[in-house]
């Protein structure tokens, strides 16, 4: 609800760079909706001078030329205030999608990824959208459409305080009808809102779900689910037009509806002789023109209320927590990692407790547990991914969030068995690694990665484009193009998160080449689904539900680590049907 105060606030924080071409727009359409009323004063005095007896053609040709001079004068700056705002308004959208984008890159990457990918299209693209409308129109015809007719109600009361209450009599009344939409209005334009959200979270999901639909035969009830979401938004579109469109309708009958006080109260006080002839005509006309621009006003609210809600929604993302950290880059003494009392919780469930070990440079460490014990959290915390709760994580001696994210993002580069690509071709996905990098580099990468072969029997080579997700690739592929890029990245810390857990064993000889390619020379952290892969780790560390259980080398953890003979009693099966072959990492 602060967002909600501080609406105007808010929506002149993302105005700040296009206020000088709003204030432009504003003034554009002030001037645009005084020159519509000078049609009015022409025509006005046209009649008093017909009444009088003293018009003549070239008498008449000067206010014929103002009322022309007048309505095109309006045209020409309505046109103008018209695409300075959509100027203005785009570049606002343009920002605000900008700065979100940026947020989402400074917010823990963990708080990121369990955002509903729903909800970040709806509010990215869908919510800013609507912003666009109300930008350009609001704000510049909202002003203006208010202060002309401000500035007639002023003169009519000059003239005759009486006509001037006529005027303006049926407007009250038709604000009040108009008002009898706002009983729970907030209560029920949040159910239209919800709506709305759940409808384009379930669009996603099914699209994004329809392979899982279709191979398990999930479609009816799938599309079920999709099209009650759709059902219910109609529903409550229907319940909220229904409820605001008799009042709606009674207020815009009502409002404008100046004669039936006008006209009347000019042939009374004019028939009493307390009404000049040519007043009541002037009074009469400028009335016909003074409650249009304030109707249309009037239906800017739920634009209004629309807009304050979009600009909240923005807010609640641009104001969420951040990963804080210093500008100025911090000076590394090597290639270590060490865990200093680490704890860690997602929410109030802590899953780390006071985990403490070291990583020495050019050394594997692993990482194993039963499932749920913290070794994937351990990896995305090295990874950048949160802040740890409690304790430090040091690179090279210093504390990861005493260096600038971009720097910690330099030194380590994550793998895992979730492997995304961008759709566009294979040399801008392996390029995301490092920007800007020649051919030449771009192939060694690829030809240490074990990829170079596959990509060159494709149609296009390395311009071959991956489909979304990746999905023109086998996922044995799409995993060696990470590595790939991991490579040309050249991190010195590599984070492999069970990056080998549901290859075929067909890609798995491939993959392994390729990590073992990445991980000479680089201090490595591992976690394996495989304990024989891990057999000759320089530290193996044991995870019991959030905690360091034992720390020591294949052969020490066997003789005295009860959960460590455990796991290798269960995994060793598992890795014996593998054959001889199984690869450690080296």
């Amino acid at each position: 609800m602060a967002e909600q105060r501080n609406f105007p606030a808010n929506l002149l924080r993302f105005a700040k760079q296009s206020k000088g071409i709003l204030a432009l727009s504003v003034l554009a359409a002030f001037c645009g909706v005084a020159c519509g009323m000078i049609p009015y004063f022409a025509v006005s005095a046209m009649i008093v001078g017909l009444m009088n007896g003293g018009a003549d053609m070239e008498g008449m040709l000067p206010l014929f030329l103002w009322a022309l001079a007048g309505y095109a004068g309006r045209v020409m700056l309505t046109a103008a205030s018209a695409i300075m705002s959509h100027k203005a308004a785009f570049s606002i959208i343009r920002t605000i999608r900008e700065d979100m984008s940026r947020k989402l890159a400074r917010m823990p990457l963990g708080d990121v990824m369990r955002m509903p990918s729903g909800k970040l299209k709806s509010l990215m693209v869908d919510t800013v959208e609507k912003m666009e409308a109300p930008l350009a129109h609001i704000i510049p015809e909202l002003t203006s459409n208010i202060f002309i007719p401000l500035g007639i109600a002023c003169y009519l009361f000059v003239l005759d305080w009486r006509m001037g209450l006529a005027a303006i009599a049926t407007f009250p009344v038709g604000v009040l009808c108009y008002m009898g939409m706002t009983k729970d209005y907030g209560a029920r334009f949040d159910r239209v809102r919800q709506a709305g959200r759940d409808m384009n979270a379930a669009v996603v999901e099914y699209i994004n779900g329809i392979e899982t639909i279709k191979a398990f035969n999930l479609s009816t009830r799938s599309y079920a689910k999709y099209v009650g979401t759709v059902e219910k938004n109609c529903e409550v579109m229907t319940d909220w037009f229904r409820s605001c469109s008799g009042y709606f309708t009674a207020g815009l009958a009502i409002a404008p509806a100046s004669l039936l006080t006008v006209l009347p109260a000019a042939l009374l006080f004019y028939s009493r002789g307390s009404l000049a002839p040519s007043t009541a005509v002037v009074c009469v006309i400028l009335s016909l023109g003074l409650i249009g621009p304030l109707i249309q006003a009037l239906e800017y609210t739920d634009s209004l209320a629309m807009m304050g809600d979009t600009v909240s929604d923005v807010c609640s993302l641009l104001d969420a927590p951040e990963l804080v950290r210093p500008s100025r880059r911090a000076d590394v003494r090597d290639d270590s990692v060490s865990f200093d009392n680490v704890s860690f919780a997602y929410g109030r469930d802590n899953v780390l407790h006071n985990v403490s070990f070291s990583m020495k440079e050019g050394e594997i460490t692993a990482i194993v547990g039963a499932s749920g014990s913290g070794k994937s959290t351990l990896a995305k915390l090295v990874a950048g991914f949160w802040d740890v709760g409690q304790g430090r994580i040091l690179l090279g001696g210093v504390d990861m969030q005493s260096m600038p994210l971009a720097q910690s993002m330099e030194r380590v580069a994550y793998i895992s068995q979730d492997n995304f690509l961008f759709n566009t071709s294979i040399r801008e996905n392996i390029l995301v690694g490092k920007p800007g990098a020649a051919d030449e580099e771009i192939v060694a990468a690829s030809r240490a990665a074990a990829c170079h072969d596959f990509i060159m029997a494709l149609p296009f080579g390395y311009d071959t484009r991956v489909g979304d997700a990746g999905r023109q690739l086998s996922g044995g592929e799409r995993q060696r193009l990470t590595i790939a890029r991991a490579m040309l990245k050249d991190s010195p810390i590599i984070v492999l998160d069970e990056a080998t857990a549901f290859t075929d064993p067909q890609n798995e000889a491939h993959i392994q080449k390729s990590i073992n390619n990445l991980v000479k020379h680089r201090t490595l952290l591992v976690i394996a689904h495989r304990l024989s892969t891990i057999m000759h780790a320089a530290r193996i560390v044991v995870m019991d539900q959030g905690r360091v259980s034992a720390v020591g080398t294949h052969a020490e953890l066997l003789q005295w680590s009860n959960i460590y003979r455990q796991l290798w009693g269960i995994r060793t099966g598992s890795d014996l049907t593998q054959g001889e072959g199984a690869t450690a990492y080296v």
